[in-house]
């Protein structure tokens, strides 16, 4: 089995390897791609693809290369990058919540490590297990710094990496977290207030598109379903 993966990880460009690797990774601890299949699987669909182009087509020295193309470069954008892109949002706005708790924690004297575990056992989301799967791993004889850093390859966020990178220097040099915790906060719900009014501000257009598509043809039909009437049946 270990010979046959070697053998099959010859045909593709290690970079391209790594660069899959890192997007699984992106998607979370509960993500049980493997990069080998997933590359497989897009190169055997592509093949598929171009042979159907070529045989039922009569265009299809055209056609083939053009949807193996799309089909190529669109299966990774919904396999990988949308899923990351979207986990990234979701993971920024319970980032908001977790931190804040953590910040209270923190506040009430207990020391980072202790904060963590609080923290982390009494909120139920996705960036709560990324620090449950971390702290474990620091029972387990991880160091702590290793641990958040091992994190941060599994978060799409860099404004979460920050605080995470925040996190880190503390627990090596000692210094307070708090005050570099508040200015995440801040960022974060800065941040997030940007995207709502971002989302408010594109109302209008989606309104008209959909005023466009569906109102407009209805009202049309009413105002000239009198005049096809008369003209069909006098």
């Amino acid at each position: 089995m270990k010979k046959e993966r070697s053998l099959v990880r010859k045909i593709y460009l290690e970079k391209t390897i790594e660069k899959v690797e890192k997007k699984i990774k992106l998607l979370g601890i509960y993500c049980h791609y493997d990069a080998i299949d997933l590359l497989n699987i897009r190169l055997l669909i592509s093949i598929a693809i171009f042979a159907f182009g070529i045989i039922f087509f009569d265009t299809g020295y055209i056609i083939a290369p053009l949807w193996t193309l799309i089909f190529y470069i669109g299966s990774e954008y919904i396999v990988l990058d949308y899923p990351i892109k979207k986990r990234g949002k979701k993971l920024e706005e319970e980032a908001v919540f977790f931190f804040e708790v953590l910040s209270l924690t923190l506040e009430s004297g207990r020391n980072l490590n202790v904060a963590l575990e609080m923290t982390a056992s009494n909120i139920d989301n996705e960036l709560s297990a990324e620090f449950k799967k971390s702290l474990a791993e620091i029972r387990l004889g991880k160091s702590f710094s290793e641990s958040i850093t091992d994190m941060k390859s599994r978060i799409p966020s860099d404004t979460i990496n920050n605080a995470l990178l925040n996190i880190t220097q503390s627990s090596i040099f000692g210094n307070s977290i708090l005050e570099s915790l508040n200015n995440q906060l801040d960022f974060l719900r800065e941040k997030r207030l940007l995207e709502v009014k971002s989302e408010i501000s594109k109302l209008p257009t989606k309104i008209s598109a959909i005023s466009v598509v569906f109102f407009i043809p209805i009202m049309l039909l009413v105002i000239l379903s009198p005049v096809v009437l008369q003209f069909f049946f006098g």
